[in-house]
C-alpha cells in the first residue's frame, strides 16, 4: 500500500524529535499507522543495547512497509558519521545497520542491496 507507506515515512520519526504522542498520531492517521510509527520507535525503557532488536521485533510483525521504511530511513542516515563521533560510535551506527540489514533483508530486496552497498562504503569510510 503506497499510501501507508508514504505516511508512515513522514511520520517514522514523529516520536523521537517531536511531543506528539502516539494517541495524536492514531487520532489524527489511524490505527495502523499509529502500531507502524510506534514499533519504529525505539522503546527508552528498555536499556540501550536491547532497543534496536526489540523494534525491529515489532516491525517484523506488521507489514513489508514498515520494514521497508526502516531500510529506507538507515539508508538516508548512512551519510560520513558527525565529526564529533568517536570512532566506537561509528563502529557502533555500522553494526546497527548491519542488524538492521540482516533482520528485515527480506521486506525488500532493492532496499536490501543499497543498505549493503552502504554499509559496505561507511566501513571503508571509517577504516581510513
Amino acid at each position: 500500500n503506497l499510501g501507508f507507506a508514504v505516511q508512515l515515512a513522514f511520520l517514522h520519526d514523529t516520536r523521537e524529535d517531536t511531543l506528539t504522542t502516539i494517541e495524536e498520531i492514531e487520532s489524527k492517521f489511524g490505527n495502523d499507522i499509529a502500531i507502524a510509527v510506534d514499533a519504529l520507535t525505539k522503546n527508552i525503557n528498555l536499556p540501550e543495547e536491547q532497543q534496536m532488536q526489540d523494534s525491529l521485533n515489532r516491525i517484523k510483525k506488521l507489514s513489508s512497509e514498515v520494514a521497508a521504511v526502516k531500510l529506507a530511513d538507515r539508508i538516508t542516515n548512512l551519510q560520513p558519521p558527525p565529526p564529533h563521533w568517536d570512532i566506537n560510535k561509528k563502529y557502533q551506527y555500522q553494526r546497527e545497520a548491519q542488524l538492521i540489514l540482516n533482520e528485515l533483508k527480506g521486506a525488500n530486496n532493492f532496499l536490501a542491496t543499497r543498505l549493503a552497498l552502504l554499509i559496505d562504503d561507511y566501513r571503508n569510510y571509517i577504516n581510513k
